[in-house]
């Protein structure tokens, strides 16, 4: 199959699935085996385009081209690649999930919650094949839309809600912000292409480059920087494979991917460094990062305490990006891999733990991990993944970003990250110490309580094992994130 022909399908299929899901929708078993091959061939493609991608094959598609040089088009490269690695193969592990999470929960409306996935995928991997802003715009904003009705599924008053937070910050910011910087990079620079090392440097002056750059960091709402964040814990109300989908595979990974798209290929490392674009604005990632983990230390939902974990995470990826060197950028693009394995380890077992006893609170966990020693232990590994302790994955992007923070003489910023790290550990290992080793509440008995569906289960089985396996062997990753970051 040609290189076009590849990148088309791979674009097109979850729509087609989609489609497939609506048409099989009164019959379960059909419905969701359509999901599932769907997803299943997804993530054989997503691969495949990897392995040629390294090999040196370029994978280019113009669709149209509605102005003299704004495009809809696509074009792979490197931070791209890895992008939309997470997200095609995070795709099959949460659809195996959801289907054991929604029947083990009799959710309603599930064929339409099967087919938001399926699109809200496509738009993800849109934005992550997207060569110019214009394209890149035009699917965040489509993502945000697929993804509402996800978050409002219960159709409750709180869900509702949550869902109008949800969409009034992300459309406000996008509208607000992130139209307006791109419509000044296009005056300034005639261009809104991506190209390695950026189009502004001798376009812009640089006394307003860090205007512009602050118009794309909060104009970039799914980043989840405050004080624009709120949209994230809101949308807690919806089904925990959402919040997965949320935190883990697409949404707020859609919103840091696009800063650094916009990082390193609008502005470009070296013009932000010889001219300290982001010298003051990087202080609200740092802040973002300190106060989201203590507000978590504060949650006794668990949903909401990982929730804040996420927006603290994010502005990882967000440091990372406005450090600009090359080791920031290498632990931001690997973070976003990292976090994701273990994130969405942390929301299945989150998940598993309301379906087997619709517990909600962290308070309400004492002794549960002998009646779910699976659940619990997976849950362990994900949570010291992000901590950033060996042999788990998330230790290498905290590795490269303390690189990054050091190699650029951020100490108070390198600081933050060994704060923030101690921080991850209060609020993340009390859940499974509290749930091995207290005793349950006075006039509690588990032994009625099984562990939850065996999908469930498998699916918290193969991301934990991720999580390993990405500490042993991350090479593959830091490959696409060194060339993301203009390493040979």
């Amino acid at each position: 199959m040609s290189s076009e022909m590849l990148l088309l399908a791979t674009l097109l299929l979850p729509l087609i699935g989609a489609a497939g899901i609506v048409a099989t929708g009164r019959n379960p078993n059909l419905r969701e085996g359509v999901t599932l091959v769907t997803a299943s061939l997804i993530a054989i493609l997503v691969v495949v385009i990897a392995s040629r991608f390294m090999n040196g094959e370029q994978f280019a598609l113009t669709v149209t081209e509605p102005l003299p040089g704004i495009a809809i088009a696509f074009k792979i490269e490197a931070l791209g690649m890895l992008f939309a690695l997470v997200a095609g193969l995070l795709w099959l592990v949460t659809s195996v999930y959801a289907i054991g999470y929604m029947r083990g929960h009799h959710e309603k409306n599930q064929t339409r919650f099967f087919a938001a996935f399926a699109i809200a995928i496509s738009c993800t991997l849109a934005i992550a094949f997207s060569d110019n802003l214009f394209t890149l715009f035009l699917f965040y904003e489509l993502l945000t839309l697929s993804t509402y009705p996800l978050v409002a599924h219960a159709g409750t008053p709180e869900a509702k809600r949550g869902g109008r937070v949800y969409l009034g910050i992300l459309l406000g910011t996008s509208i607000g912000f992130f139209l307006l910087a791109i419509l000044v990079t296009w005056f300034v620079s005639g261009s809104v292409d991506f190209q390695q090392g950026g189009i502004l440097a001798g376009k812009l002056d640089p006394a307003w480059a860090g205007l512009l750059y602050a118009l794309f960091l909060f104009g970039i709402g799914k980043a989840a920087l405050m004080p624009f964040h709120r949209w994230l814990p809101a949308a807690m109300v919806a089904p925990t494979p959402v919040s997965a989908l949320l935190h883990a595979v697409a949404v707020v990974k859609a919103g840091v991917f696009t800063l650094l798209k916009v990082t390193i290929y609008i502005f470009g490392s070296d013009f932000i460094l010889s001219n300290n674009v982001t010298g003051g604005l990087i202080w609200i990632a740092a802040a973002t990062i300190l106060f989201a983990s203590m507000i978590a230390m504060t949650k006794d939902n668990l949903k909401a305490r990982l929730a804040y974990s996420t927006v603290s995470q994010l502005s990882y990826i967000a440091l990372g990006a406005m450090l600009a060197s090359k080791s920031g950028l290498v632990g931001a693009s690997m973070h976003i891999v990292m976090h994701a394995f273990a994130k969405i380890t942390l929301f299945f077992a989150a998940g598993a733990i309301f379906v087997a006893t619709h517990k909600k609170l962290v308070s309400e966990l004492n002794g549960l991990g002998r009646a779910m020693p699976i659940t619990f232990a997976a849950f362990l590994i994900g949570a010291l993944s992000i901590i950033g302790l060996p042999p788990f994955g998330g230790m290498w992007s905290k590795w490269y970003l303390g690189l990054g923070a050091a190699e650029t003489a951020q100490l108070l910023l390198l600081a933050v990250l060994m704060i923030s790290s101690l921080l991850n550990i209060v609020y993340l290992l009390p859940i499974p110490i509290r749930a091995f080793f207290s005793k349950p509440a006075s006039g509690e008995h588990y032994t009625k309580i099984a562990e939850a569906p065996k999908t469930i289960l498998l699916a918290m089985i193969v991301t934990s094992t991720a999580c390993v396996i990405l500490f042993f062997y991350p090479d593959p990753i830091y490959q696409l994130a060194n060339l993301a970051a203009g390493g040979a």
